[in-house]
């Protein structure tokens, strides 16, 4: 796939945050995108597939560059009973598993499939890159059985790229969705002792590494979607009250966050990874915004660029 060629592409997960934004950001280069979509067709675009059934139209892949798969409930939409939690690794890894299969079957030539961070577990104060270990806990198990359902399409020859995903901040929606209104009522809080790393990236940046990551036949295998300068929560507390112009100074003790929100606060909010994106850097990708300054400037509006 020739990084200047038109491709042609089918993306399941297209209507979240990330997959939208996809979307739109291939159009507007020239490149054919089809959605996958688990109800009836409504536009000429889209074409229906049922993960749970298994059922997917080979059709619907013939020809196709790539397959992108962004597909799992948000791990942040509900408190982690043992319910939710199966419902994100069902969300995951059933979806993964039919479109390797299915991606493997029609010869596609490459698989970009969602991952995230939470592979390496809690690393405190340790850098990571791709070559890291996996951790412990549910969300690092979580990530590796959802890498490890690609398995049929790499055995089929298929290129396979595992964007594991950190924070994504976006102008609308996603994190910062939740946290700007805390903010602008002065209620912007350190979480715990603050120290926990924060592996951060704009949706600018995530959907320009995602681009990357479709035409850059090198890369394969684990890619972290990171930026280059991870920080603290204590931190990205500070910067996020900064760019808002709101003050930052209550803490949310650890012991208030577990009692609020159980095994989530320990595993995603007290816990975190401090995530370098070697792959994409040694592959020559550069970064529109490298600090949290500028990535928080961007997407709470305040770029003048």
């Amino acid at each position: 796939m020739a990084d200047d060629a038109a491709t042609s592409v089918a993306i399941a997960g297209s209507s979240g945050l990330i997959g939208s934004a996809l979307v739109s950001a291939l159009r507007a280069d020239g490149h054919a995108v089809t959605r996958l979509v688990r109800r009836t067709p409504a536009k000429p675009d889209e074409r229906c597939w049922n993960p749970d059934t298994g059922d997917v139209d080979p059709r619907d892949l013939a020809g196709l560059d790539a397959v992108v798969n962004l597909c799992g409930v948000n791990v942040g939409g509900g408190r982690w009973s043992g319910a939710f939690k199966q419902s994100l690794r069902d969300s995951r890894i059933d979806p993964t598993e039919v479109l390797a299969a299915a991606v493997a079957r029609a010869g596609v030539p490459t698989l970009l499939n969602a991952s995230a961070v939470g592979y390496y577990g809690d690393t405190r104060d340790r850098a990571v890159d791709e070559t890291a270990p996996p951790g412990s806990g549910f969300m690092a198990r979580l990530c590796q059985d959802w890498e490890a359902a690609t398995a049929p399409a790499a055995e089929a020859g298929t290129r396979v790229v595992l964007s594991r995903t950190g924070l994504v901040l976006a102008p609308k929606g996603g994190l910062l969705g939740r946290l700007r209104p805390l903010f602008a009522l002065g209620l912007g809080a350190r979480l715990g002792d603050g120290r926990q790393y924060m592996p951060w990236i704009t949706l600018a940046d995530q959907v320009r590494a995602l681009r990357f990551a479709l035409t850059n036949t090198a890369l394969s295998g684990p890619v972290n979607l990171t930026g280059p300068a991870p920080v603290t929560n204590a931190q990205f507390t500070s910067a996020l009250g900064r760019a808002l112009n709101r003050p930052a100074r209550l803490v949310i003790p650890g012991f208030a966050a577990r009692l609020a929100v159980g095994e989530f606060a320990e595993e995603a909010l007290l816990s975190g990874q401090r995530a370098i994106p070697a792959v994409l850097e040694r592959a020559g990708f550069e970064f529109e915004h490298n600090t949290i300054g500028a990535a928080l400037a961007y997407a709470t509006g305040r770029d003048q660029r």
